[in-house]
This record gives C-alpha cells, structure tokens and sequence, in this order.
C-alpha cells in the first residue's frame, strides 16, 4: 500500500474506531462487536506499524501508548479551578439564595441542579479540537499533568468533533462505577492484593499511578459539566453548555434538573436523592448553579469559590456496630490518637471495622466506653467516625476511658505542648512509630513520591534497624533490600531508583517530606515560594516566616524551632551530601514581584501571541493576582479577541482595559 493510501486509510479507520468509542462508552450504545470492533483496531495498529508518521496524538492507538513517567509534571491552570461551598439543610440553601439575590437585586434567576459525582475533578485542555493537556485539580491554581492517564480513559476524546474553539478548556470529574468498582476489587482480591475502600479512592489512586497502561486497565469514566479558558463566545446558559458539550462529543450528566424557587430547588434535591443510589456512580449530592453565564459573572467569586454555586450534601449515611476494644496509634509527630476497633459493619460502599476517636477529651465529652452500642458515620463519606453512643444497650459494668499516659509503642511518658492542647504526644524522637511514620510519609506520593516506600517496606526497613532517619534511606544497598521480606531483587531495585529519582523533586516536595510539625503541602509550597534555596530557609528568622501569606505565628514558630534544632541540621547535610535537591523551582524574587505588586487582573479573550497560562505566569511572576470576573476592586482587564462580557463589565465599571503589548510593559518586559 502506497504512503498516500495508507494515510487516507488510517484516517478512515481512525474516525470509524472514535464513532465506536463515542457509542460504546459514552452512549452506551455499541453499534457492532468486540470482535469487529478489535479486527478494526488492529489494522489501524498495522497500517501505524508500517507507517509510524501516522501515529498522531490524535490516533486512537495513543491512549494507551505512554510509557511510565517518574513524576507528574505541574500544569498551571489558565483559569483558576474553585471548589464549591457546601451546605448540609435546606435552611442553609435558603441562606444561599438569599445572598445570591441581594447580588442581583433585579435579575430572574434560574438554576442547574446537577449530580455531584464523587469522584477526582479534572481540566482538559484542546487547542484546535485535539486534547494538549489534562490536569487534576491540585490546589486550584496548579495541577498534576497527567494527560497520559487520562488518554486512556475512552470516553473522553482525543480530537473534538464539529467546529470547535481554537482553545477549549473542559471541566468534570472522573469516577469509577459502582460495577467497575466491584469487578476491580474482585480482581484484587483474587490477586492476594488489598481492595479499595470505595470507589472516589479507587479513581484518585488510578490516575496519580506512573504507569498509563496500568491505568487503562481501571475502568474509569468521566462526566464534563464545565468551563475553563475558551477562546470566542460561549452558550448563554448552564443548560446550553451542557448540550454544547455533547455537540463535540463529550459525555455529560445524564440528568440535570432546572427551578426558579427554593421550592423548586428543593423538589429536585430531593427527587435526585431519591434516584442516586441507582445511578452506576457514586454521588453525595447536589450541585446548584446559576443558569444564566452572564450572572455568573455579576456575581464573582471568593477567594476559593464561586458565588454563583453551591453544593448540597446529603446526610452522611450511619450505621450501629459494637465498639469492642479502644486502641491507641502513635503518630509520625508522636501525637498518641485514640482509635475505636469496632464489630465490622458496611456503610457508604465499604467495610469499616476502625474509626478514629480524636483525643481523649473527645472520648469523654461523647462518653464512649468499650462495648457500648454506638453509630458511626464516614464524614464526607470518607473517613469514618462514632458519632454518638446507644446508652439504652450500654453494658451494666462499663467503665469510662482513661488514656494511658506512657507510649504504647516504646513506652516513654507522653506529655502535651501545652496546657490548652487536646493532643498528648511522645516525647522520644527515636519511637519506633514515630520512625516508621516519618520514613513512610517522607516516600509518600504528595511528599517525595518514592515508589514502593510504602507501609509494609518501612516496617520491615526499621525493625531490621537498616534506617532510622530519612537520611539513612539514601544509603540503603541494593542486598540489604533485597533480603527483606516479599522483596525480589527487581522489586528492591524499583525501590532504590526510587530514591535516586527523587533527589531530583523540587525543594516544597522535600520541605513537607520532611514532617515539620503544623507544614502540609501547601504551607511548604509557600515556604519554597519565598525562599530560594534550603540554606534561605533554614536562617530564616520567626519575623520573616510570618511575613509569608498561608505562614502564621504557630507555624512560623514550628518551622523556626523544627531548623534550630542540631540533630535536625546533622539530617538537612546528610541529604545534602546525598545529592539532594535544595533549590526551588517556585521561588519568585521580590525585586520581580514588584511591577504588579498588589494588583488584580482579568484576563479575557485571545490574546495574539500569549496563551492565557503564559499571561496568568507573567503577571504573577510580576507580583500581580489573576482572578476570574470583573469587580469594582479590579485594577486592569487584559482584552483579547473576542473578549465578551467581561469587556462589556470593565467599561461599565471604568475599569482601565489593557492588551497583550501593555501588560507586557507594566510587566517590565
């Protein structure tokens, strides 16, 4: 077959497998057989073999064609992705609605109630109808590249149908269904391997694993509801972006309902709860959105969510078991953490037989005792806790709870920072506990991201006493691994070029690796945002620390004292010595941050040579603040083509409206 014959074939065939697909996994509608449908596949794959110029990113050979990545790359989102506000009573939707009319004091309102599936909420990007980027949520403002998972998810496609924007950013949701889910767990099982514990955990976990092909082996899907950056005009409704969606082939919610009135909301609210539990996928509510875009934008946003939105969650579903015995877990920063063992009971689509009881002071103002009767809930339908006690079924002869005071692990008296905390900890730093939780936190994926570092492997590592600190990891030999117990040599060598890989992970990784008391993720992000380098950080005084947004007086102390303390500095130059990484790719000069400093901007429309992201860097690198609408405290619009509504705002508002060639000179560029 001539090169010429075999692209006009290829594109034949590529076509015929994506209507395939839309039918099969988006409609649910399959149009021929598996056989066919493979036969079909596999010439493609043939036709590519010989030909590799027609393996595009497009092809439908691609989504399960990438190979294992050692990190996922940050993608920064154009516009920024929000969470919603919850509300848990009608009352509190009430409330809600109430304030959304006294924004709008003459507008007709109207509302989308939609499903809030439970699942991991994802940005994809296209730019010409072919998918660039997809992304995980993160903090909002930066996510997980993780396009080749999300390849792999056939429902979504590669290239759009119909005319589409030059740049189209989706938003939604992926999910695992409740049939999946079951077979998967089935699976697990059979394998000797530990099942998920619902499915929102089994979807999040599939798409942070390295390994596409693994991932196209789960059975996720997607639901598209939203928008992000789109270059030209949009639909004027929620309604009619939802079906503007499915124009370009994407799966939306099978069902949405519309109302004018909290009568309205209400009936429909309650009509999805009572509908749920037969839908192929987990939802714990409701999402109420303005109908009308235009609003939207009248409306604006807070600092994390819009105000145009909210979500209501149904009431966490609880169940009655047996509290048998209470059992005390020692934490990676020597916290001792009551935890209820319980007679094993099903709720919310997994097994619970433990719950955490917080602190001792908890245990007693509930008065829960062992073998009492008590109802436990999974908060967010997640973590599960006991929410009150059946005193009619309390055993004649129980005894309130008295925590022990000495570590049950190592057996050193515990004692609390202070007289006001709740929490008593361990005070000896060398507890085996302690040990083990700061060594499997440190290889954790939102921290280090080491493969293979997990539970089992660190319990194994301390108790052969082969590490005791997180330095020590980095000097651990290839037959010292391998000895341990289930650990082939190839398994003990995926954990070694593990750790050789994450010497390369930036500074924050590194900074919340290390386990500093009251430092998450995104405190150590902000830390590294301010510092440039560990050797910044570490001189840096409890003053300079509380200067930096998201750092207050506690943690500033933390970090201070967590730095001057010798035998954590000993550490801080074995990791050094390692070949560690201790610069940071987030830090942003101040002399930099001064053009823009202290101004918001809206960026809108197509600019000419700068992607909406590219612009979004520029200004913040320049110490401005994007946000997303167009307010009286905005300082400037950033106009492109087709700018729209919010063009339309900034001069009602006398908002000074800028392009692309004066923002880069206030940029200083």
């Amino acid at each position: 077959m001539s090169a010429a014959a075999a692209k006009q074939r290829h594109a034949t065939l590529a076509e015929e497998i994506r209507r395939h697909d839309h039918a099969y996994y988006v409609l649910a509608e399959p149009a021929i057989s598996d056989q066919d449908y493979d036969r079909l596949y596999r010439e493609l794959l043939d036709l590519e073999a010989a030909h590799p110029e027609l393996a595009t990113a497009d092809s439908p050979s691609q989504r399960v064609g990438g190979k294992p990545v050692s990190e996922f790359p940050e993608h920064r989102h154009a516009v920024p992705m929000m969470s919603l506000d919850n509300t848990y009573s009608f009352d509190e939707l009430a409330e809600f609605l109430a304030r959304v009319e006294k924004l709008l004091p003459e507008a007709q309102l109207d509302w989308t109630i939609e499903p809030k599936i439970d699942g991991l909420a994802v940005s994809l990007r296209y730019e010409d109808g072919l998918l660039v980027v997809g992304a995980t949520r993160g903090d909002g403002l930066s996510g997980d590249d993780i396009t080749g998972n999300l390849k792999t998810i056939r429902s979504i496609p590669l290239k759009l149908t119909g005319k589409t924007p030059k740049v189209l950013e989706v938003r939604g949701e992926v999910f695992m269904s409740k049939a999946g889910f079951a077979k998967l767990n089935e699976k697990r099982k059979a394998d000797g391997e530990e099942p998920f514990a619902n499915p929102r955990n089994a979807a999040a976990g599939s798409l942070k694993m390295l390994d596409p092909q693994i991932v196209a082996e789960r059975p996720l899907g997607v639901f598209l509801y939203g928008l992000g950056e789109v270059s030209g005009e949009v639909p004027a409704t929620q309604v009619e972006v939802l079906d503007w969606l499915d124009e370009f082939g994407f799966p939306t919610p099978e069902r949405i309902w519309t109302g004018s009135t909290h009568d309205d909301l209400m009936a429909s609210i309650n009509e999805l709860d009572g509908v749920r539990h037969d839908l192929n996928y987990e939802t714990d509510g409701a999402v109420i959105k303005l109908n009308p875009m235009a609003l939207r934008e009248q409306c604006g946003a807070t600092a994390k969510a819009p105000r145009w939105a909210i979500a209501y969650k149904y009431a966490a579903e609880q169940a009655e078991t047996v509290l048998k015995e209470i059992t005390v877990q020692v934490g990676r920063t020597g916290a001792l953490t009551p935890v209820a063992e319980l007679e094993p009971v099903f709720i919310a689509g997994s097994t619970v037989s433990r719950a955490t009881l917080h602190n001792e002071e908890e245990i007693q103002r509930k008065d829960i005792r062992v073998g009492d009767a008590v109802i436990i809930e999974k908060a967010g339908e997640i973590i599960p806790a006991v929410v009150e006690v059946v005193l009619a079924k309390r055993p004649k002869k129980s005894k309130a709870f008295t925590l022990e005071k000495d570590c049950p692990e190592c057996g050193t008296a515990a004692s609390k920072a202070t007289e006001d905390d709740v929490v008593w900890r361990c005070a000896n730093p060398d507890c085996p506990a302690q040990v083990r939780g700061r060594l499997e936190h440190f290889c954790a994926r939102g921290a280090m991201d080491i493969e293979g570092g997990g539970e089992v492997l660190v319990k194994q590592i301390v108790e052969r006493g082969l590490a005791d600190d997180v330095g020590e990891l980095y000097k651990l030999k290839l037959e010292e691994v391998a000895s341990l117990e289930r650990m082939a040599e190839k398994s003990a060598q995926n954990f070694l070029d593990g750790l050789e890989a994450s010497k390369q992970r930036d500074l924050w990784r590194l900074v919340f690796g290390l386990g500093i008391l009251h430092v998450g993720a995104g405190v150590a992000k902000a830390l590294c945002r301010s510092f440039r380098d560990m050797d910044q950080l570490m001189d840096a005084s409890e003053e300079q620390l509380v200067a930096i947004n998201d750092v207050g007086e506690v943690i500033a102390a933390s970090v201070h004292h967590w730095f001057g303390d010798p035998e954590n500095r000993k550490l801080i130059e074995v990791l050094r010595k390692a070949g560690l990484n201790f610069e940071s790719a987030l830090y942003q000069d101040a002399a930099a941050a001064g053009p823009l400093a202290g101004k918001s901007l809206v960026l809108t429309g197509t600019l000419p040579n700068l992607k909406r992201h590219e612009a979004a860097a520029r200004i913040e690198a320049a110490g401005g603040k994007v946000v997303g609408s167009v307010s009286k405290k905005t300082d400037y619009l950033v106009a492109g083509e087709a700018a729209g509504s919010k063009l339309t705002k900034a001069e009602k508002l006398s908002i000074p409206v800028i392009d692309e060639a004066e923002l880069l000179r206030l940029c200083g560029e």
